[in-house]
């Protein structure tokens, strides 16, 4: 009899996308075996980079009516995709500069956390989508973003050295 645990691991293993989803930052096992079972793996489901945001709950929704206009919270989505997006999100900012600098200047902005760790998870995605359309592995060399925030941070390093 197999283990629970391990039967989702060979399965991750067995995927053609597992790579993709295990090569994320702080995604480990059980995050990316959850990732790849929520998002899926039809890609004419998601046809561009900003498409699984809204079903992940992760965009504001938007409602307007003659010169009103109201953003707010996005209640109609996807409760398991986007509590496996803001999960993946919330832990991958230990782990990653670029998610942690995110994180922080959406806190300055005055969000909190929750909000702050959906704009995170919005980002993901659209890093995860990248990876997925172009079946690669998640590789920070390739990050331009992550690549920007190290490079400021190396020139104040430089600067207080």
């Amino acid at each position: 009899m197999k283990i629970p645990g391990r039967q989702i691991g060979d399965q991750l293993d067995a995927h053609a996308d597992g790579h993709i989803f295990t090569s994320l930052p702080r995604s480990g096992r059980a995050r990316a075996a959850r990732l790849l079972a929520e998002i899926g793996d039809c890609r004419a489901k998601y046809p561009t980079p900003e498409s699984p945001a809204c079903p992940a709950g992760v965009a504001p929704s938007t409602r307007q009516s003659g010169k009103m206009r109201v953003v707010g919270f996005r209640w109609a989505c996807d409760k398991q995709l986007r509590d496996a997006v803001t999960d993946f999100a919330g832990g991958s900012r230990h782990a990653n500069l670029w998610a942690a600098d995110l994180y922080d200047r959406s806190r300055a902005r005055g969000h909190d956390h929750a909000h702050a760790v959906r704009i995170l998870a919005r980002a993901r995605l659209y890093v995860i989508w990248h990876c997925w359309q172009d079946n690669a592995a998640y590789d920070p060399d390739k990050h331009h973003a992550l690549q920007r925030v190290l490079t400021i941070r190396r020139a104040t390093q430089n600067r207080a050295a």
